[in-house]
């Protein structure tokens, strides 16, 4: 993930952007009613800080059928609240009962979950308020999967709104103009949620919702974001595909005996 060092603590993600694609009227469409509808609901304080943001990236397209896939910074967001939520969050991993860290051990779980460099500091209140956000994200996860898109709408707007998420152009030398989303503040905290936040919205408000999903694997309920092409994935991991491959193959092979 990219970010930003300051006096040795790791602030919100920097420099996410947000284009719109001028080859699809569609996406486009779509990227700019979520920029006035957070608009609408941003709170009334800006930061002056604008090199340090919560932000989603680019909307890319494949091929010449107009496919919309989700392309880089979009992808290191839902990333980060993938790692977030199967990190922070109780349940099951890989056949396995899981219990997320908590107290002293949870800043370095956020650490982790963030790839933070080595020199960062996350203090006890950001790596609560992170913790916090994964609970929320888990629950989006979870419906998705279970095709309840309301209400997987409705908790994103949520999280929109309690972290603030807002656009804001922002200009970066040598560059153009470019789309930033912001929270509230720019703490780490808020940053990242904020950031999380608006790449689960993008998500669910296009035709790519589907790719956000729970692992299907007997005995975990960790989440994941489908990149495959054609829609494809159903485990969190290698670990778990290969689990069930297994138990499958032991059970043609009892069969047969």
């Amino acid at each position: 993930m990219i970010s930003t060092v300051r006096n040795d603590r790791e602030n919100a993600p920097s420099r996410f952007t947000a284009r719109a694609a001028i080859n699809s009227r569609t996406v486009r469409g779509k990227l700019f009613r979520l920029c006035a509808d957070l608009t609408k609901s941003a709170p009334s304080c800006v930061t002056d800080e604008t090199d340090i943001v919560g932000c989603v990236g680019t909307l890319g397209f494949e091929g010449v059928t107009g496919q919309v896939m989700f392309d880089g910074h979009v992808v290191r967001l839902l990333d980060t609240a993938v790692s977030l939520v199967n990190a922070l969050t109780d349940g099951a991993r890989q056949g396995r009962p899981y219990a997320a860290p908590n107290g002293d051990r949870l800043p370095s779980a956020v650490h982790e979950a963030l790839q933070l460099s080595p020199r960062a500091e996350v203090g006890s209140s950001h790596a609560v308020y992170l913790a916090n956000t994964a609970q929320q994200m888990r629950a989006v996860f979870a419906a998705v999967d279970g095709g309840h898109m309301d209400q997987a709408a409705q908790m994103v707007n949520a999280l929109l709104r309690t972290t603030g998420a807002r656009p804001q152009l922002d200009r970066v030398d040598g560059e153009p103009w470019q789309v930033h989303f912001h929270g509230s503040d720019d703490s780490l905290s808020v940053g990242w949620s904020a950031g999380c936040a608006t790449a689960l919205a993008l998500a669910i408000g296009s035709d790519l919702a589907g790719r956000l999903g729970v692992c299907t694997a007997p005995h975990c309920d960790r989440v994941y974001v489908d990149a495959s092409r054609n829609a494809v994935r159903h485990f969190c991991s290698t670990a778990c595909r290969g689990r069930v491959k297994a138990a499958a193959f032991r059970a043609r092979k009892a069969s047969r005996d």
